[in-house]
């Protein structure tokens, strides 16, 4: 059985090695790594009712470790009734240990238990190595009960990462074992 190592040593002692040597990279520095993984939950009804903001934003914040900041509506769009200024939704931006425990999380706990899940699109790169997807519904975190939330909410997931490519950036999602479709 192999021992357990935490995903940012994992990182240095596994990942490194075998993508400085796949990609022929001269210096260790130009290895792709993590930057930053931004959580984004768009509560449309929040501008109405402020308590079910309050009840996301403490779901936001037991899912991820740290206090979400509310994002207010840039513009008014008056065909969804919303005003500039009003609040629309929530953002987490995780660095350093939050970031390497939500990914281990996500990883290994969190997409094994999603329904018919069969794997993450390897379309969904933005052309400069950073990778988004989105999950249905906030039930797939042990944290929430869905006893004590009051509805389904999905959220957005956007892993920031300093690859040049696409094709780099996947095989350093890959490596660590983020599972992609084929």
């Amino acid at each position: 059985m192999k021992q357990y190592i935490p995903l940012k040593e994992r990182y240095y002692q596994e990942i490194v090695p075998k993508l400085l040597k796949e990609f022929n990279y001269s210096n260790i520095h130009q290895v792709p790594k993590l930057e930053k993984i931004v959580i984004n939950m768009g509560v449309g009804e929040g501008s109405r009712n402020a308590d079910l903001l309050d009840r996301h934003a403490k779901e936001l914040s037991l899912i991820t470790g740290q206090k979400p900041v509310i994002t207010r509506a840039k513009k008014s769009i008056s065909n969804f009734k919303i005003r500039k200024g009003m609040p629309v939704g929530l953002r987490v931006t995780l660095r350093g240990l939050n970031m390497w425990n939500f990914m281990y999380k996500l990883v290994n706990i969190v997409l094994p238990k999603v329904r018919d899940f069969r794997g993450l699109n390897p379309n969904s790169f933005d052309g400069r190595g950073n990778y988004s997807f989105g999950l249905t519904e906030q039930f797939v975190f042990s944290e929430i009960s869905p006893d004590q939330s009051p509805r389904v909410q999905g959220m957005d997931i956007i892993i920031v990462t300093t690859a040049k490519t696409d094709r780099e950036a996947l095989r350093l999602l890959e490596s660590f074992g983020m599972p992609f479709r084929q």
